[in-house]
């Protein structure tokens, strides 16, 4: 067996989709966004039943109403994972399990994107599985263990998104609530709406974008919708981009936000902004 090396052109030639979550507040208009995708290429994951705002849209619809179909659907979308044993959800026994439930997975081809609404969802029924789990049980008392029940959440819904991460050949974009807090100093700030803490923290550095959909305002105070892709922005949203693409502020359209990022790649000189330190004064010696 000779070393498995990918070589660049081989990597390159490969299909491969973007991993994004897309986070705002309320009524922004992020269930929209499908309208912005093929629907003939793209699968509409609807854990919110709140389709209203898309109705006439031509797209395929699942509807997972448990935390146990959430994870049916994403191994049957993204396939085994090798490294698990027979026993775990993501296995190879989970996989075969489920597409005997579901049929063949070639129904799945025909789909480029999955459009998950929403993570916020996600994470209660998440949530609401593993405080009936016996992780989630004092063994001295008896009592519910919320602190086993946070700990089992966060292993959970990290598993859940790191295997849709993995279907390389599909973009998945997750949808969510974004809160704004205020801190001990009164100073404002932004989280995702996802139960527990953990789940939040390591999304970025999970997905491939971290967008924010937020209202701005321009010069004359005229506001508008933008999406918000970089870490280093103004406002102290939370933004992320990996593929070193995208400006600061985009047109809240996210297939032609896609179209970018599959654009070629910038040489590498430019994929970061930093300034240089100052020069320091020449020192005399007198």
């Amino acid at each position: 067996m000779s070393l498995p090396i990918i070589s660049a052109d081989a990597r390159l030639a490969e299909p491969r989709g973007v991993k994004g979550c897309i986070f705002g507040k309320s009524g922004i208009g992020k269930t929209t966004l499908l309208w912005t995708l093929d629907a003939q290429s793209t699968l509409f994951m609807d854990l919110e039943a709140g389709d209203l705002a898309i109705e006439g849209w031509q797209g395929d619809t699942i509807r997972p109403r448990t935390w146990t179909e959430c994870r049916d659907f994403a191994v049957f979308i993204g396939g085994p994972n090798p490294a698990l044993r027979d026993d775990p959800s993501y296995s190879a026994a989970h996989y075969e399990a489920v597409c005997a439930k579901f049929g063949d997975p070639a129904a799945l081809e025909r789909y480029d994107t999955i459009f998950v609404d929403s993570i916020t969802v996600a994470g209660r029924l998440c949530f609401g599985w593993c405080k009936g789990q016996p992780e989630a049980t004092s063994e001295k008392t008896g009592k519910p263990d919320i602190r086993g029940a946070y700990g089992l959440h966060g292993r959970e819904m990290i598993g859940w998104l790191t295997h849709l991460q993995h279907t390389r050949a599909k973009s998945v974009w997750l949808v969510g609530i974004l809160d704004e807090r205020l801190d001990d100093f009164n100073r404002r700030y932004f989280v995702p709406q996802i139960d527990g803490s953990k789940t939040g923290l390591e999304l970025p550095g999970i997905v491939d974008e971290v967008i924010t959909m937020a209202e701005l305002a321009d010069e004359g105070g005229a506001p508008y919708r933008a999406f918000v892709c970089q870490t280093l922005n103004p406002w102290g949203y939370p933004a992320k981009d990996r593929s070193g693409r995208l400006d600061q502020l985009e047109e809240p359209h996210l297939g032609r936000l896609m179209e970018k990022i599959r654009q070629p790649a910038p040489p590498a000189s430019e994929r970061l902004t930093f300034a240089r330190p100052a020069a320091a004064p020449a020192q005399s010696d007198t």
